[in-house]
């Protein structure tokens, strides 16, 4: 019999383990250090990459000083390969890597010490992984990480129109989703409207990376409280479809996990690796303020979720002054 539990079945038998690595992944600067925020600010933040020592799953993700962190470790793998793409053993690592696969270190002065796969980043190709904070402490750039991948290829025996990505079985176990009247119900912390998905619409595969929720708007922001996003929230896209990439389609769930924070960027915001996918009749959200990873793994306890305003939200955008001699000449011309 393929189960997890009784009454969720699943191809787990199927499934092949194999071993995927990398390394800490330093933190990259771009040509200028200054971002252009939507609020037309610029700032000079952390981004991604690096070891963020005081940032986890469960921590908020919104009203940083900071743009695009990926919280625990970032992984990448900077290996060459002869035959194929050259950077084919990243692609594979950030393929075969899955939410709440098992991860060890496996040089450096925390060798031997376990962690947990929290997300990809795409973009950068990254994948996340957290450590207990006194393991963060030890890691050091460079360090190898191996992975256990486990996930790719998993199915749901009964419910074949929802497709599962990035997601390991013991997630599916762990996770508390139920069976009631021919569709699951999956925990969730927030229901996001698909209508402000940005980054990452164009991709065709949500194998790979994640995608943003822009936060920019204060009435969608409020009325849906995703100023209260968390990394390792678990969170629920509606009217929204991740088959063959991110896209907008009624009717259609994704659920999937927040892997990075708040962005100051047109377009970007807290990212989604997605999970889960299908019809709305098939795919229920229900609503979980302890539907985050730090919680289904025990990893930690989380405090009560707390709103923030994105950091390019703290401030009206207010129209540039116009002189009366340049308005008449605009009328002029029109």
């Amino acid at each position: 019999m393929r189960h997890h539990h009784p009454g969720l079945r699943t191809n787990k038998p199927d499934l092949v383990i194999q071993t995927v690595s990398g390394q800490i992944a330093h933190p990259v600067g771009g040509p200028s250090p200054w971002r252009i925020g939507n609020d037309g600010k610029l700032r000079v933040l952390p981004a991604t990459g690096g070891i963020s020592v005081n940032k986890r799953i469960g921590d908020r993700c919104v009203g940083l000083a900071a743009d695009h962190v990926e919280p625990g470790v970032s992984l990448h793998n900077n290996g060459r390969e002869v035959i194929g793409a050259r950077n084919g053993p990243n692609m594979a690592l950030v393929t075969y890597a899955c939410v709440g696969n098992h991860a060890r270190v496996i040089s450096g002065p925390a060798q031997g010490a376990t962690g947990l796969v929290t997300g990809k980043h795409g973009g950068v190709y990254h994948v996340m992984v957290d450590f207990p904070t006194e393991v963060l402490c030890k890691l050091r750039i460079g360090d190898q990480i191996q992975i256990y991948s486990y996930g790719l290829g998993l199915s749901l025996t009964d419910y074949p129109d929802i497709a599962i990505t990035n997601c390991a079985p013991g997630l599916l176990r762990r996770w508390g989703i139920r069976e009631r009247g021919g569709a699951l119900e999956v925990p969730v912390t927030h229901r996001v409207p698909a209508g402000i998905i940005g980054s990452g619409l164009g991709k065709n595969t949500v194998w790979r990376g994640d995608f943003d929720i822009q936060l920019f708007d204060p009435a969608v922001r409020r009325k849906f409280c995703l100023g209260s996003l968390r990394f390792g929230d678990l969170v629920a896209v509606v009217d929204h479809d991740a088959r063959f990439g991110p896209a907008y389609r009624a009717g259609r769930t994704t659920i999937g996990v927040i892997v990075h924070s708040d962005s100051t960027v047109s377009g970007h915001g807290p990212g989604i690796t997605a999970l889960m996918t299908g019809p709305a009749e098939l795919l229920k959200p229900v609503p979980s303020t302890a539907a985050n990873l730090a919680t289904v793994y025990g990893v930690r306890t989380l405090d009560s979720p707390q709103a923030y305003r994105p950091l390019a939200g703290r401030q009206r955008l207010l129209p540039s002054p116009v002189t009366a001699k340049t308005a008449r000449a605009v009328n002029a011309l029109t």
